[in-house]
């Protein structure tokens, strides 16, 4: 992934968490404002830190889109 596409889906999800916090404090919701405080920041480091699935063509499998030409 893209690493400016990577930096705003961190911030996207660091305001989403913060504001979850908030909200859930407002609720007056103890036990999901932790919660949220663990999960937002989880979420970001763990997009940072497990790599891309790549896929490699020695699998065996043929792409879509040649699949899509030969049957033409």
């Amino acid at each position: 992934m893209p690493f400016p596409i990577k930096l705003g889906l961190s911030v996207a999800v660091a305001l989403a968490a913060l504001a979850g916090w908030f909200y859930m404090g407002y609720l007056g919701q103890v036990g999901p404002r932790w919660a949220v405080a663990f999960l937002g920041p989880f979420m970001v480091v763990s997009l940072w830190i497990f790599p891309e699935v790549m896929r490699s063509r020695s699998d065996g499998r043929t792409p879509r889109h040649q699949m899509r030409e030969a049957r033409s």
